[in-house]
């Protein structure tokens, strides 16, 4: 009998039982093309773990309605019922995240404890490698100025923020030292927004606007950010950072919510976590590898999480 099939009280076998699970992933543009083809690594093993669960596999354009009834995988996308859930590269490739949410601060590794005693020592080595592969330079050094990568909505405060983007880059600039405000390449900012930051500017002659948001980083003194990914690539340089918001990769910064701006900017300059250790542990150990050996058995792990019955 085909897994999962039992006979009804007419003896009859019940197809709706006998059905093989099925998960559709919807994806778009490249990654529904090598999906499909098989050459994306991380959907290649997540394919070949749920197959071998006795699960099937569809890929579906994500502009298809998801199916309110099966389970779904969406890219990056609130999930809009329990069966689904959603997945987003964890910064850099191979990590990949597989949570029932949307939301960074909500996932599992945001409320994770952080111990950099339970972290072997191949993680200098391998945070070495990362550096070299993803922001490959000179050494960084460490500058006088703040970077600041400001993101979208500038003047509201949301309900994950501490304050609004503008106050923010106020407190930054409050500090006294030099600070190079750099804007997002995919958010456009209004007339309003641009003239609260020339207000900020005005006010605050030690304030850049604009520049290269990468090669500031590499001699900039700290981040100061609400939870731009920039703060995550500054770890790979050593670069601190004093977090305005919430974030999944919140342990070694310095945050504004627990100690205050003041404080937080205050004790940026000498703050010095293990970095190495912290993204051996955020991404080796927390996320899912898609090279490694046991990326799909995390995959089946982080499906089971999320209240699937694979």
């Amino acid at each position: 009998m085909a897994r999962g099939g039992f006979r009804n009280a007419a003896g009859r076998i019940s197809l709706r039982a006998m059905t093989t699970p099925t998960l559709r992933a919807y994806l778009d543009g490249l990654m529904l093309e090598t999906a499909r083809a098989g050459t994306f690594p991380f959907m290649r093993v997540l394919a070949d773990a749920v197959r071998g669960a006795g699960w099937a596999v569809e890929w579906r354009d994500a502009a298809e309605p998801v199916d309110p009834d099966g389970h779904a995988l969406v890219h990056m996308r609130r999930p809009d019922n329990p069966h689904t859930l959603s997945f987003r590269r964890a910064y850099h490739y191979p990590f990949w995240t597989v949570e029932p949410c949307v939301e960074r601060w909500r996932f599992a590794v945001a409320r994770a404890a952080f111990d950099p005693a339970a972290v072997p020592p191949e993680a200098g080595g391998f945070a070495a490698r990362l550096r070299a592969r993803v922001l490959p330079g000179p050494d960084p050094v460490r500058g006088d100025h703040v970077l600041v990568p400001l993101q979208g909505r500038i003047r509201k405060e949301r309900s994950f923020q501490t304050m609004s983007p503008v106050q923010m880059l106020d407190a930054v600039c409050a500090t006294g030292r030099p600070v190079i405000a750099t804007l997002h390449p995919r958010e456009a900012l209004d007339r309003a927004d641009r003239a609260a930051l020339d207000r900020l500017a005005r006010r605050h002659p030690k304030l850049t606007i604009g520049g290269d948001t990468m090669a500031r980083l590499r001699d900039c003194a700290f981040v100061a950010t609400m939870n731009s990914a920039v703060a995550f690539d500054g770890y790979l340089l050593g670069k601190p950072a004093v977090l305005f918001a919430a974030i999944d990769f919140h342990h070694i910064a310095l945050n504004v919510a627990d100690m205050g701006a003041r404080a937080a900017l205050d004790a940026a300059p000498g703050h010095a976590p293990d970095f190495a250790a912290y993204l051996w542990w955020f991404l080796k150990h927390r996320a899912i590898d898609a090279g490694a050996p046991d990326a799909g058995a995390r995959i089946i792990a982080a499906m089971q999480r999320g209240g699937w019955p694979i």
